[in-house]
């Protein structure tokens, strides 16, 4: 009887566990303590007219219950964004472990005005933690609130610029404005808070593409912390210009001499007769190019690098202008048409080619169609552009002044003899390097304004 007993209580108590662990488990799930997780994008805000504010709740437990967000200022609470989530209290389980937020809020429509208010956001989720009533994440982040667009006040007068040429907006912000510059067309020119010149006045350097046309609209555009956008246009006048149309022919005796140098900047052109590689090489490989130099002369130094007119190399002689319209003929048929950004200056073979002007060297290594290239960055999105050449002599991260040797003339890349390609950019935009070889032209424009007293 007795092991019957013992029997009987075991097989009791094992029952007893079959339910109890499961139940056990179950507890522990349903009481977990893991806060919801909340992300903000951004993470530090200030509020316009409209601002939209965006962020990620995630819960990976019991799931989301609820999301409530409000704006308190002056002693009122104003909700912006509540959402219930489906799911059940009593199996502590959501419908949702994660979900994305997009709410407008526009100040004036809730009655609120500009000044210092505390965003409030409230997460609960499922669990079974407080009475049933889950984990809950709370956030409380200072805001401003700030509706009215920055000011921008132009502080130099007459703006000249040609088709193609360059010119210098100088102006004051109200406010602080991470968004700032100089609108050409669908182009747009940073400003700069430059050394040496007060907090709230910007520099900007701007240029006309030789494609834009002379109805282009410019104007200064700045957007504060608060996304409020303020336009304000000056006084330019824009000078048409005319560019030299050339045809160039490619011969056998040129691709047959290229080939090797152009089979290395298309891997993938195996198969291909030499015409067909050159065609990729002038079209495909000079568009990747010249993405690469946009990536580089977008950084520059926070200050003015150079002084004076710029170099021309010593010497030399033009061979091709800048904005030179060329097309491409082969065995009499046109093959292709592409504009040349530079000026083309030949003098004795493998000349030394110094620094037009001082600056940081930020490219020095071979770069597809123009070869060997040396880029130099003179400071507030101004650059050199130096290329073809036979070897080079100067280091990325190196300063140079005017007149320090960077290389010397070549032939490498898409060039048919030995010579320098020569180009100015202004940020993005190849420029008209005449302009910059002209002393009367860059205290006129530029450094006439540089240094007024603002």
């Amino acid at each position: 009887m007795k092991g019957k007993k013992n029997i009987k209580l075991w097989l009791g108590l094992a029952a007893a566990a079959v339910i109890a662990i499961p139940l056990i488990v179950l507890l522990g799930q349903r009481l977990e303590g893991s806060k919801p997780k909340v992300q903000l994008d951004p993470s530090s805000l200030a509020i316009g007219v409209i601002h939209e504010l965006s962020g990620t709740v995630s819960d990976d437990n019991s799931g989301i219950r609820k999301i409530w967000i409000g704006l308190y200022k002056d002693g009122k609470e104003s909700v912006i964004f509540e959402k219930i989530f489906g799911g059940s209290v009593f199996w502590g389980r959501s419908e949702a472990n994660r979900a994305d937020f997009k709410v407008s809020i526009a100040p004036e429509k809730l009655g609120l005005t500009d000044g210092e208010a505390l965003l409030r956001i409230v997460v609960r989720d499922y669990s079974w933690r407080g009475w049933m009533n889950g984990n809950r994440t709370y956030i409380e982040k200072p805001v401003t609130i700030d509706t009215r667009p920055p000011q921008i006040e132009i502080l130099t007068g007459a703006h000249n610029i040609s088709q193609g040429g360059s010119a210098l907006v100088i102006y004051r912000l109200s406010e602080n404005c991470p968004h700032n510059g100089i609108k050409v067309g669908a182009n747009f020119f940073p400003g700069h808070a430059a050394e040496g010149y007060p907090a709230n006045v910007r520099l900007a350097f701007f240029a006309l593409g030789h494609d834009q046309r002379a109805s282009s609209s410019l104007f200064v555009q700045a957007s504060d912390s608060a996304g409020n956008l303020s336009k304000r246009g000056f006084r330019h006048y824009i000078k048409k210009k005319r560019f030299r149309h050339d045809v160039i022919n490619i011969s056998d005796g040129f691709l047959k001499s290229k080939t090797p140098e152009f089979s290395m900047m298309v891997p993938d052109g195996e198969g291909l007769v030499p015409v067909e590689t050159f065609l990729k090489v002038n079209g495909e490989v000079r568009r990747r190019n010249f993405e690469e130099i946009v990536r580089v002369t977008g950084t520059t130094a926070n200050k003015k690098l150079w002084d004076g007119r710029f170099l021309r190399l010593p010497k030399s002689a033009p061979r091709a202008g800048y904005a030179e319209r060329r097309t491409y003929r082969y065995k009499g048929k046109d093959i292709d048409k592409q504009v040349h950004l530079g000026i083309d200056l030949a003098s004795i073979r493998q000349s030394p080619v110094p620094a037009a002007n001082s600056g940081k060297v930020v490219f020095s290594r071979p770069l597809g169609i123009y070869g060997n290239t040396v880029i130099i960055d003179h400071g507030l999105g101004l650059f050199s552009l130096y290329a073809h050449l036979s070897s080079l002599a100067s280091d990325e991260g190196q300063e140079v002044t005017q007149g320090d040797i960077i290389g010397r003339t070549g032939s490498s890349g898409m060039a048919g003899g030995d010579h320098l390609h020569f180009s100015m950019l202004v940020h993005n935009t190849f420029v008209n390097p005449i302009e910059w070889w002209d002393e009367k032209w860059i205290v006129n424009n530029i450094s006439g304004k540089l240094e007024l007293e603002y």
